[in-house]
């Protein structure tokens, strides 16, 4: 579903939030549980949990983040505990293992909201002077409004975006080449571009000896960029999906549109090439100009001793469009210290706190003021056009729920591998069909009446 399209529903948030703080019951108790003494005040210590996950450096930040919340009182006290993903977040929550407050991916809300393990958080926020306005991306947050309802408080986002190595993509020296290149704004810099000026960057990269000039991932997330920007659909359905669209007319055309570089040899690696190391790892040692990615790939970037990057939007082809994750901060339905939740979620989505995490370089906040300080963007540091994060927000594409997304990737997976990187003459029509014919046996298995064709996408 895009952002943007749920504004309206954002809308009803707002109204909902401005309204109900008036007439909500102040006196309303909020239930305690378990507590011992204060050693320094003799009153009761509130013991809450704070489920996160992410990298090492993530989870440490985040504890920096408890620490300091724990510092503000001595009746209460903040536990932080650890997962390494969001999928194994997701399997603890589910199985009734819920944290107090919890980070989450907006991938997992449909499955958390339908599981009854969330306690909105609209009204508790709203009580506590949380900005719901400029001070926070409204992308962001509308992807987290479900039933008129705020269901978590946004953290951070990140699209994808194309990192690439600005000696071998000189887009100066292929401007005096008089080839196509990306438009400089009124500040001299140059943050989107097309599909045109895309390829005659691979095409320039790939020129030196031992360099290739781009790889895309094969895969749904991978694609999805191009197709949405060809004017395509990934999903027949944007809210219960029963196939891939692959096969739809708007869709072919935009593959046909961006299979032209992606499975162009001559700009991308070999499959020997891809066998010896990772897209990654050829970026790093200067022999894949671009690749894409998104903002949890800096830290590991930045390490790369004498690694020149930059990022830049993803390519358009008739629009602007990209993929992501949100994060938001959630209230477990079954918490017995309801306010005290919300307080830490106040105090976590703060600038001071935010900033402990962003200064890690792993997250775009959700945070406006934030994400436009020099903390995320410092152009001392690589990369110098962090904006472009900032800018790309507003042209993501949120997936629908999809129950069982692993399966999806082993049913289309190896499909969508040799639509990219098959050699020879390609049937598109063939092709997509396949997918489509693959993804049905998990979006919709009690419909699948037709057995896939022979695998003949190749010829």
């Amino acid at each position: 579903m895009v952002l943007r399209r749920v504004s309206l529903l954002a809308c009803a948030v707002a109204l909902t939030l401005s309204g109900a703080a008036c007439t909500a019951d102040p006196a309303e108790p909020t239930p305690t549980g378990s507590a011992q003494p204060s050693a320094t005040t003799g009153q009761e210590v509130r013991k809450l949990t704070f489920g996160t996950f992410g990298t090492e450096e993530e989870v440490e930040a985040m504890r920096r983040v408890v620490d300091a919340f724990n510092a503000t009182s001595t009746t209460r006290k903040v536990t932080l505990v650890s997962w390494p993903d969001h999928e194994a977040a997701l399997l603890e929550i589910l199985a009734g293992d819920a944290p107090d407050v919890f980070l989450s991916s907006r991938i997992d809300l449909g499955e958390l909201v339908e599981a009854e393990a969330l306690r909105p958080v609209s009204l508790l926020l709203d009580e506590r002077g949380v900005d719901f306005g400029d001070r926070f991306s409204r992308d962001a947050v509308d992807a987290f409004a479900f039933s008129d309802e705020l269901q978590c408080m946004a953290y951070s986002v990140s699209p994808m975006v194309i990192y690439y190595n600005d000696e071998l993509v000189d887009f100066d020296r292929m401007e005096r080449r008089e080839l196509p290149v990306p438009t400089v704004d009124d500040e001299g810099r140059r943050l989107r571009w097309n599909l045109e000026q895309f390829q005659a960057a691979a095409e320039f990269a790939s020129r030196r000896p031992g360099v290739r000039g781009v790889w895309i991932d094969p895969t749904l997330q991978g694609l999805s960029p191009f197709i949405h920007s060809g004017g395509g659909e990934v999903f027949d359905d944007d809210e219960n999906p029963t196939s891939l669209a692959f096969s739809e007319e708007g869709t072919r055309e935009a593959l046909a549109a961006a299979l032209e570089v992606l499975r162009d040899p001559a700009v991308t690696p070999s499959r020997a090439q891809l066998a010896r190391r990772s897209p990654v790892q050829m970026f790093k040692r200067g022999r894949l100009a671009m690749i894409a990615g998104f903002r949890d790939l800096v830290p590991e970037l930045r390490a790369t001793p004498d690694l020149p990057f930059d990022v830049i939007a993803m390519p358009s082809i008739d629009g602007s469009a990209t993929v992501g994750d949100i994060s938001g901060l959630c209230i477990s339905a079954e918490t017995e210290h309801v306010g005290d939740a919300a307080d830490f979620i106040a105090y976590a989505v703060s600038d001071a706190a935010v900033e402990t995490v962003t200064s890690t370089g792993y997250i775009v906040p959700a945070n406006t003021q934030v994400a436009a300080s020099d903390t995320f963007l410092d152009e001392n540091r690589e990369p110098e056009h962090a904006l472009v994060f900032n800018a790309s927000i507003r042209h993501m594409e949120v997936p629908p729920f999809i129950a069982d997304r692993t399966a999806l990737t082993e049913a289309v997976g190896p499909l969508l591998a040799r639509l990219v990187t098959a050699p020879g003459v390609l049937d598109l029509e063939s092709a997509t069909e396949q997918i489509d014919i693959a993804s049905r046996s998990v979006l919709a298995p009690e419909e699948e009446t037709t057995e896939a064709p022979e695998d003949d996408a190749e010829e």
